[in-house]
């Protein structure tokens, strides 16, 4: 009879055939419905314990968190003092100070672990992509993470001016007492506005991978889309103070003249690798039936 260790090292090693004899008989990765969701619930799970342990984490460094998060307040109000009224953030519920503290631990344990849970995002959805789909993936994800960051670091600047906007809306005679929880919502949708703003120019770049948009297209309507960006830039930033709104659209603005330019080059670049074959057909000419090309130069195309 054998003993436990050897059945259980008999079971792993069944196990480990049977997972590769299963990938050789399908290597595209294909699994039917029900084990695709079982392989999502294991990696949502995975994402919510790496955020909670990255909220436990942030949880000794509120203090310093806060204070960092706290600071375009006290541009905006001159400083910051618990003692005078106007110049302070307030709380008014008993369990406000409580939740307070959970929501910047978990805001905080979501940005630090972001490259984990990011990755588990990738490890579902790269099975499916075909090694073409994969690249863009990974120009996408190269470059919206930087085009996020460059937004969030833009929002911080214009947080404060955007509550002096909003102080001044008061008039006189009247004290603003903000509380906690509503700068902290003010906070995230700047940083969330303007996060998605920055990444206009990139959405227009990847239309263009896929050929929905061409530098034609996108010389006829610049004005239209220039116009259409302030219109976003309006939108997407909660300060609706003009300096905020310039500073925010004429950024994006210069960075959709940079993707046009990439477009422009892209488009070049297609041009020479993928050839109109029937460029030199009058209108009035039929289009060849078969395969053969007009042009005499089609072996050196294919090559």
């Amino acid at each position: 009879m054998a003993s436990k260790p050897s059945a259980i090292r008999g079971a792993r090693i069944v196990g480990q055939r049977y997972v590769r004899a299963t990938r050789q008989a399908n290597p595209d990765g294909r699994m039917p419905l029900m084990d695709h969701l079982r392989e999502l619930r294991n990696r949502v799970v995975k994402i919510a314990l790496v955020i909670l342990i990255g909220a436990g984490a942030s949880w000794a460094f509120y203090n310093r968190i806060w204070a960092f998060l706290k600071e375009p307040y006290c541009r905006a109000v001159g400083y910051c003092n618990p003692h005078v009224l106007g110049h302070t953030l307030i709380y008014n519920g008993v369990m406000d100070g409580f939740y307070l503290h959970l929501k910047v631990a978990i805001i905080a344990g979501a940005i630090i672990t972001s490259p984990i849970w990011l990755y588990q995002l990738w490890a579902f959805v790269a099975p499916g992509l075909y090694a073409r789909e994969k690249r863009w993936t990974y120009l996408f994800v190269g470059t919206a993470v930087p085009l996020f960051g460059l937004g969030c670091f833009f929002a911080y600047l214009a947080m404060s001016r955007g509550l002096n906007f909003f102080i001044g809306m008061s008039g006189g005679g009247l004290t603003a007492l903000f509380t906690a929880d509503s700068y902290l919502g003010y906070w995230i949708a700047m940083i969330v506005g303007f996060g998605l703003c920055f990444e206009v120019p990139l959405v227009l770049v990847i239309l263009n991978l896929a050929r929905v948009v061409t530098h034609e297209r996108f010389k006829k309507s610049r004005r239209i889309i220039i116009f259409l960006v302030f219109v976003f830039a309006g939108i997407a930033s909660p300060s609706p103070d003009p300096l905020t709104m310039l500073l925010l659209g004429g950024t994006v603005a210069a960075l959709v003249e940079v993707a046009e330019v990439i477009i422009f080059l892209n488009d070049r670049r297609y041009a020479r690798t993928h050839p109109d074959l029937y460029a030199g057909l009058a209108d009035n000419e039929p289009a060849p039936l078969d395969d053969a090309d007009p042009r005499p130069d089609r072996e050196s195309v294919d090559q």
